[in-house]
């Protein structure tokens, strides 16, 4: 005959102890649950990485948008302030003249300002800007790069499929936090990450 083994009675102080491990392990789990969701459910928006993008003129055309949510943003703590603007002028500008046939830009949003012999400032007006990044690439290709492109948040639906990032030769277009918006460029991207 076999004997059964009989369990002896669990004392009080392992059935506290045994209660208190099990309370914190779901503590625990249950915490930890709770900020993987809230880090993950964090929003997200569409951003353009200027450092990947080649300029190609896709943002102004392909946003559902009537004028693109794309537009052309100044570094003014990286621009040169260069009497010969490459991202002002047409290529090859013999004068430096601010006629419409001068500029390089299509619809005229880039202002030209006068600061002292031989400096200029250069404006974006939003309004008129359509994101081809024409002046983008003028700018990066005989400029510092001062001149670059960021979809602006206060235009943007923020759509789920972005028609722009989808057609983008470069994949430069990314989900970034929407506490983060921007991705900046100079002194610039050091104050936005400051707050």
């Amino acid at each position: 005959m076999t004997q059964k083994r009989q369990k002896k009675p669990m004392k009080r102080r392992d059935f506290i102890r045994k209660g208190l491990h099990t309370a914190a392990g779901v503590t625990i789990t249950g915490l930890s649950g709770i900020l993987l969701s809230k880090s993950s459910s964090e929003e997200m928006v569409w951003q353009l990485d200027p450092n990947i993008c080649i300029q190609c003129e896709k943002c102004a055309v392909n946003c559902v948008l009537p004028l693109s949510s794309v537009k052309c943003v100044h570094s003014f703590s990286m621009c040169g302030y260069c009497d010969l603007c490459s991202g002002y002028l047409q290529p090859g500008a013999r004068d430096r003249d601010t006629g419409a046939e001068s500029q390089l830009c299509p619809s005229g949003a880039i202002t030209r300002n006068f600061i002292e012999i031989p400096y200029f400032e250069y404006t974006i007006d939003e309004k008129l800007c359509i994101g081809c990044g024409k002046c983008v690439k003028g700018c990066a290709s005989f400029g510092n790069g001062s001149l670059y492109l960021q979809n602006q948040h206060d235009r943007c639906l923020n759509c789920n499929e972005c028609s722009i990032a989808r057609r983008c030769p470069s994949q430069a277009w990314k989900r970034v936090p929407a506490s983060q918006p921007y991705i900046l460029r100079g002194d610039e991207s050091q104050k936005f990450l400051k707050g």
